[in-house]
């Protein structure tokens, strides 16, 4: 589809949705940027825009006879696809794209995509760490903060993009297609807006649906749903697994992560060499290494960016020591399965933070995993109430309630002893106290450091 000079929606006014109005400009004059939250003002949304803005800009109901003139709606991965006015934009034939598409209309160069409901951030910061080692010209994008948008017109022929993308994203890509693709992991999450785990997993899965024989996707082999999956897909399938050996893929044999092409295998690193840690950070370092072997790194190059690597921030991210007490940040465990891989990894008897924005997740099997590791739970949120009758239903009755997170702190100061840790994992997302988890970690840090 060429968009030059095409009437275009853009249906959102965050990060993306900005970015997709100044990707616009010089292919289109016809941009409307449109959200459905009314209270907006329009002269603040303005204020966000290109100076050289000469579109419209509608909030609130989209009128009637807009719909005869969108011939192409791009929505923010915030805004969800069965939404009525979506529906009525598809009801009328009018192409509905996500600003990966968008953006992957200027794209060039080689593309590796990375979603799962865990680790994306972590893998796709590693990925790029790899690549920065072998090619000169190296972008790091998607979900982890950088609109594709924002530099895909920068891409060349000699060019790696590497992109985390969320289920949201997935669900509006149309020609996207990555020559490597990773699927780390599927768990429920996003519950809320997928309404069914079919439509969760066929979310995550279409991250190879335009891939070809000759391009690669590296799936878990440990995740049941991705194993069978790999059965049927189209691509070339490598896969990783941190609990066996593989005949070919990549595996973890006792600290060593070793690669087999199928007639012999490689060491690719000592994990007790890495900084960082923990079952799923292995997997995590054995997708990027898949995905830097598929795009052809030399193992050498691999070795040591794997080993320089250190954990990002808000993913089990040391904090500091108060009396003692070792502090945890792991704001970015917005979901159950994920706060299972913080609790995991402490060392030691632990007061645990936890609730917020409520995404439909369940939480016994969250509980379940406390075992004896977990003196003390401090709720938060929208979901305090629901978790802590969980809690309380599995035989776990040290709960404790928070205003803030301020008061959270506080009360696990109190009841921490040396030789404890304090760990932020809320299994949940954020956007019920905070606008995102960046900022309920960073709060975090500060209220810590403060004590």
């Amino acid at each position: 589809m060429k968009l030059d000079n095409k009437t275009v929606l853009i249906f959102g006014t965050g990060l993306s949705g900005i970015s997709a109005v100044g990707f616009l400009q010089g292919i289109t004059e016809s941009i409307i940027i449109y959200d459905t939250n009314e209270k907006l003002e329009a002269a603040a949304v303005r204020e966000k825009l290109p100076r050289n803005f000469s579109g419209e800009i509608i909030l609130g109901d989209l009128p009637e006879e807009y719909f005869g003139k969108i011939e192409l709606a791009v929505l923010s991965p915030g805004v969800p696809t069965d939404l009525p006015v979506v529906n009525q934009m598809r009801d009328r034939n009018i192409p509905i794209w996500g600003e990966i598409e968008l953006a992957y209309y200027k794209a060039q160069g080689r593309i590796a995509a990375i979603t799962g409901t865990n680790g994306k951030t972590t893998t796709t910061s590693l990925v790029g760490d790899i690549m920065k080692t072998f090619y000169q010209e190296v972008f790091v994008v998607g979900n982890i903060g950088i609109p594709f948008t924002d530099i895909s017109g920068k891409t060349t022929k000699d060019s790696v993009t590497v992109i985390e993308m969320s289920s949201f994203q997935l669900e509006t890509i149309v020609d996207f297609k990555p020559q490597v693709s990773a699927i780390l992991n599927i768990t429920p999450d996003h519950l809320n807006r997928h309404h069914t785990m079919e439509n969760y997993i066929a979310a995550k899965l279409a991250i190879t649906k335009n891939q070809k024989e000759e391009d690669i996707c590296i799936l878990n082999y440990e995740d049941e749903v991705l194993r069978e999956a790999g059965k049927t897909l189209k691509t070339n399938v490598m896969y990783f697994s941190s609990l066996r050996k593989l005949d070919k893929g990549i595996y973890l044999e006792g600290d060593t992560i070793v690669y087999n092409d199928g007639s012999a295998p490689r060491t690719i690193v000592d994990v007790t060499q890495m900084n960082i840690f923990g079952r799923h950070n292995y997997e995590n370092a054995m997708a990027a290494i898949g995905i830097a072997i598929s795009l052809q790194v030399p193992i050498e190059c691999i070795n040591k960016a794997v080993r320089d690597f250190v954990a990002v921030e808000h993913r089990i991210e040391f904090v500091t020591t108060k009396n003692g007490v070792k502090y945890y940040n792991d704001s970015k465990g917005t979901n159950p399965d994920a706060s299972i891989k913080a609790i995991e990894s402490m060392p030691s008897s632990t007061c645990l933070i936890a609730g917020g924005y409520d995404k439909g997740s369940e939480y016994d099997e969250w509980v379940e995993a406390f075992g004896g590791k977990i003196k003390a739970l401090v709720l938060i949120g929208q979901t305090k109430e629901k978790i802590a009758e969980t809690a309380e239903k599995h035989g776990f009755t040290k709960v404790y309630r928070a205003e803030t997170l301020k008061e959270a702190v506080e009360v696990c100061y109190r009841l921490s002893q040396e030789g404890d840790c304090v760990l932020l994992s809320p299994a949940c997302a954020s956007w019920d106290m905070f606008p995102n988890y960046e900022e309920r970690g960073r709060l975090f840090k500060e209220y810590v450091r403060n004590l």
